[in-house]
């Protein structure tokens, strides 16, 4: 299996309607590693390693989230310099 780690800024109504922890019950769900933060902005910062086909799952349910979330858009970043191993963190 490759794995692959992707970076994104998700905007919207993101903050305080549960889009970390879902996101993160998600992730997990597929096997995955990485972290999803709160940014100063209003947006979440989300990155996801793990296989490919799920990373892609994950990824397009982004646009989505939880159900009292608003996304507005989901900009892709720059993969991270250094990847995280085995843990999904919302801190």
């Amino acid at each position: 299996m490759q794995k692959v780690c992707r970076r994104f800024k998700v905007s919207g109504r993101v903050q305080g309607v549960w889009y970390r922890k879902s996101t993160q019950a998600e992730a997990e769900a597929l096997g995955l590693s990485g972290w999803a933060v709160n940014l100063a902005d209003g947006g979440v910062e989300v990155c996801l390693c793990g296989s490919g086909e799920a990373v892609a799952k994950v990824a397009a349910w982004l646009h989505q989230g939880p159900s009292a979330a608003r996304v507005a858009e989901v900009e892709e970043l720059p993969a991270p310099e250094h990847w995280p191993e085995n843990i999904f963190s919302t801190a």
